[in-house]
């Protein structure tokens, strides 16, 4: 059976409420019977509800990595609060006594078995060799490229006409015909392209700093032409030899709205084996253009030291029935982690993974990582940023030979002395400077700092928000 720990528990739970409720139960002793089989591959009990009979809930783990949750209850929430309290008790050391399996679950296992079994001998009998992989359907993919091409010639038309009008002259009459012909992108399978101008056409509703929003509008206007430019040009390419396969060098086809799956990911060779990653930062955010919540990590593999980001997209419709993710401060432990196409920070999402308790090594490992050197680190970060369809707030973790009051803000310096000041970002709309005042001494000289790059248009300056600060033995978040 896997390591039961609060952590553990947490990480199943769909949102904060779903553990604080599932948490209460066991602080109100409403497990009146909990019980653990003898070989320790199921956990059961009955729990305390509205109704005269109790709630029966288990947590099968006859197979560890793909554990089975079951709850009479009628919630629509998986797991519900009744097996997070189960687990929550048995983390927390509460007594089980040993019983026998119930016969109904004893049943269900023996018809999965007799399923597995069966496609087992199927397999021995009617198939050597592993089954040939889905082939493409030509056709369809080159109708659906040419409809994509027709769209970024829409595209490639609303961004003349915008420029052709002059910001000034996009009044409200303009924006609601532009909303209008941007609604017609989705048509064309290309819901990327279509957010992104719907963000721009949101910042132009604005009107609250125009000359800001103005310089920011030019801006997504530059990335707009260049997405339907770069686009037009890699959609042809495989019009014309439908056998190329999807671009794995760049991030183009998320862009265009793409959702990856975990096969392709791994069919082109984007998985790291038994990975070991640490959460460095977190936060959420609410993308209203989208209609969606994002919950957004920062990792390090320890293996490497490359900064991975992890993003969780939760639908307002759906969003009380997705698994809401929080900050993590366990050791990630993964036999696959899929890395999608990316820059400096590629995304990356797993399947099932393991916890351990990070232990001082691990910090020191993290720590070890951090780029020394400024002058190369902002040359990776400026190379990142010229790009126009690249992200323009990579994440880098920085050796920080001391970190010091410079006027009316802070900023860290290297062994070489060349300093990067620190400010608060708008991207991340959560400010994190006003808390390095609070640092301890000891935070201040020799630790390694995870920041947040972003680029003042206005200014043409860098600029690095604080994340967290990573120490000889642990981490000091700052959001």
């Amino acid at each position: 059976m896997v390591d039961i720990t609060e952590t553990y528990v947490d990480s199943l739970a769909l949102n904060s409420a779903a553990i604080k409720n599932g948490r209460d139960l066991v602080k109100k002793n409403s497990f009146p019977k909990l019980c653990l089989s003898d070989d320790r591959t199921l956990v059961f009990g009955e729990c305390k509800g509205s109704g005269k009979e109790p709630y029966r809930c288990s947590a099968d783990y006859i197979k560890p990595e793909s554990p089975v949750f079951r709850c009479s209850c009628p919630s629509r929430q998986f797991p519900c609060k009744h097996i997070l309290g189960l687990l929550y008790a048995y983390a927390a050391g509460a007594p089980f006594q040993t019983e026998d399996i119930p016969e109904e679950i004893a049943d269900k296992r023996e018809k999965v078995q007799k399923r597995e079994d069966k496609k087992q001998e199927s397999l021995a009998e009617g198939q050597t060799e592993p089954a040939a992989k889905r082939k493409t359907n030509k056709s369809a993919l080159v109708k659906k490229i040419a409809a994509q091409l027709d769209g970024l010639q829409l595209l490639n038309k609303l961004v003349r006409d915008i420029v052709q009008t002059g910001l000034a002259g996009v009044d409200a009459k303009a924006l609601r015909t532009l909303e209008e012909q941007a609604k017609q992108l989705g048509n064309y399978y290309l819901p990327g392209a279509q957010a992104s101008f719907r963000e721009l056409l949101q910042l132009l509703g604005q009107g609250n700093q125009r000359e800001r929003d103005y310089t920011e509008a030019m801006d997504r206007l530059t990335y707009l032409h260049m997405l339907a430019k770069k686009s037009t040009e890699y959609l042809t390419a495989r019009k014309e030899n439908p056998d190329l396969s999807m671009a794995t060098d760049s991030a183009i086809e998320e862009l265009l709205g793409h959702a990856w799956q975990l096969a392709e990911l791994k069919e082109a060779g984007l998985v790291l084996a038994d990975a070991e990653l640490l959460q460095l930062g977190f936060h959420s955010n609410t993308d209203e253009v989208r209609g969606e919540y994002v919950d957004e990590g920062w990792w390090i593999h320890l293996q490497t030291g490359a900064i991975y980001s992890s993003r969780h997209y939760r639908p307002f419709r759906a969003a009380k029935h997705i698994k809401e993710e929080d900050s993590m401060a366990a050791v990630v432990q993964a036999k696959e982690c899929f890395v999608y196409p990316g820059d400096v920070n590629p995304r990356i999402r797993w399947e099932s993974v393991s916890f351990r308790e990070p232990q001082r090594g691990d910090w020191d490992i993290a720590r070890s990582h951090s780029h020394r050197s400024y002058a190369e680190a902002v040359k990776m970060v400026k190379n990142q940023i010229k790009n126009p369809l690249s992200d323009k707030h990579p994440v880098v973790l920085l050796h920080a030979s001391r970190l010091f009051r410079a006027g009316d803000t802070y900023a860290i310096a290297d062994e070489a002395g060349k300093t990067i000041a620190l400010s608060d970002l708008e991207h991340i709309g959560h400010p994190g400077t006003q808390l390095l005042p609070l640092l301890k001494d000891e935070h201040r000289e020799g630790q390694a700092v995870l920041v947040m790059f972003g680029h003042d248009l206005d200014t043409g300056r860098l600029h690095a928000q604080p994340l967290g600060i990573v120490t000889d033995n642990g981490l000091v978040r700052l959001i």
